[in-house]
């Protein structure tokens, strides 16, 4: 039963949100019920941790001015280069960019360390985030399931560790980065039994979602 009604939502929401931007989905999201809603969405998205903790359920109004500024923030971010860029939704059920960058523009097989390639895309990614400053950022390490979880941990760590580094030495503010956070292997997104889904697997993931500042703007109509 529980499984039928998980699967009803899931098709509610795809009959809903067909053919919407952000904005139409931001007011379809940011209702009464907005925040279980977006807790139940991000958790299928596997990004429940994301979001600014907030007192009450944002309103429909306040979701749709949101969705209408990340619409900008996330076209922003598409012009960044070797970036995969794709709209989620945050804990509050609002929306928010995730920017995915893979290993063969970031890392070499089990290093952490940032190529010049990787820097180039990072450099251009700051600016985004820098002109953008009232969005908040997570950031999650990710590796292939090669080896253990005691190597596979800390690697992720050290993975998310290095781009959350680079980006604050392009004058990214450390207040602004919310999470630093290594997954291992704990979230696939493409066959492990692959040289290429593995390389997929090893990724850098960055959330951008609206901050509390940016909520309380969108309330008092000044979010631009």
């Amino acid at each position: 039963m529980r499984k039928l009604k998980v699967f009803t939502l899931i098709l509610c929401l795809g009959i809903v949100f067909a053919g919407c931007n952000n904005t139409q989905k931001g007011a379809a999201i940011g209702t009464g019920g907005g925040a279980v809603l977006g807790a139940i969405v991000g958790k299928l998205a596997g990004n429940t941790a994301v979001g600014a903790a907030v007192g009450a359920a944002v309103g429909a109004g306040t979701g749709a001015i949101i969705g209408k500024h990340m619409d900008k923030v996330k076209a922003e971010a598409e012009q960044v280069e070797n970036a995969q860029v794709q709209e989620v939704k945050d804990a509050n059920g609002l929306d928010a960019v995730k920017v995915t960058f893979d290993s063969g523009i970031l890392f070499a097989t089990n290093k952490s360390d940032l190529n010049a390639a990787a820097k180039t895309s990072l450099a251009k990614f700051a600016t985004v985030l820098n002109n953008n400053k009232n969005c908040d950022i997570a950031i999650y390490g990710h590796t292939d399931n090669t080896g253990n979880d005691g190597i596979n941990q800390p690697l992720s760590v050290s993975r998310a560790t290095s781009v959350a580094s680079y980006l604050k030495s392009c004058g990214v503010s450390s207040a602004q980065i919310k999470t630093i956070e290594g997954q291992g292997s704990s979230n696939p997104v493409a066959d492990n039994s692959t040289a290429a889904g593995r390389q997929q697997n090893r990724r850098v993931e960055v959330y951008m979602y609206a901050s509390q500042a940016m909520i309380q703007a969108a309330e008092n109509g000044t979010l631009q």
